[in-house]
């Protein structure tokens, strides 16, 4: 490894990069399902009414719902510095300081996962039958939207800021497909038995 990029953990690596993919791509056929369908706030007219589009949309969900548990469970653990802290309020309050960048961080960092926590809740409570019977008013459709839509904004920030923190490097270490040997999938199984006789 460079001594000038940083290092990232693999399973961290791992885990934001396949639950990122599955993010984007229930992102994009979410809104392929949304353009289709309903266009309340403006469609591009990309896709007619295809019911297709919501079973691909759910499948990339269902998918997406237990890889984001495991990331939860790894942000809240090993990943808990990279979110919000108890003195990141404070930071917040010395705008243009590099801690003032790094609060912004933390926060985008846990509002992409506060909304994807929501996206994937809400669309665990919706039918798949409303939008193809013109039914757009359920609140859990309406929250799941909103949900996409903080979750686009949170995902923008996350990646603008980790460039102002980090710079090119750290967006490339998330790209880094080697590991250290205590790293290997070969002691995961080990490793987690050793965490549930800890917890």
């Amino acid at each position: 490894m460079s001594p000038t990029k940083p290092y990232q953990p693999f399973l961290l690596r791992l885990l934001h990069g396949v639950n990122g993919l599955l993010a984007i791509a229930a992102w994009v056929t979410g809104y392929l399902v949304y353009d289709s369908w309903d266009g309340r706030w403006g469609r591009l007219g990309l896709t007619t009414d295809n019911r297709a589009l919501i079973d691909i949309h759910g499948t990339f969900a269902f998918g997406l719902f237990f890889v984001f548990i495991g990331f939860v469970i790894y942000s809240l653990k090993a990943g808990r510095s990279r979110l919000v802290r108890a003195d990141s309020w404070q930071h917040l309050t010395r705008v243009g300081k590099p801690v003032w960048w790094y609060a912004l961080h933390r926060l985008a960092n846990t509002a992409a996962l506060c909304a994807l926590g929501l996206s994937v809740i809400s669309g665990k409570f919706q039918s798949e039958e409303w939008l193809p019977q013109g039914e757009f008013n359920h609140l859990w459709y309406f929250v799941h939207l909103v949900a996409w839509c903080i979750l686009l904004a949170a995902i923008a920030l996350h990646v603008l800021l980790g460039v102002k923190v980090g710079g090119v490097p750290l967006l490339l270490s998330m790209w880094e497909t080697r590991y250290r040997p205590e790293e290997s999938p070969a002691l995961w199984k080990d490793k987690i038995l050793v965490w549930l006789r800890k917890s």
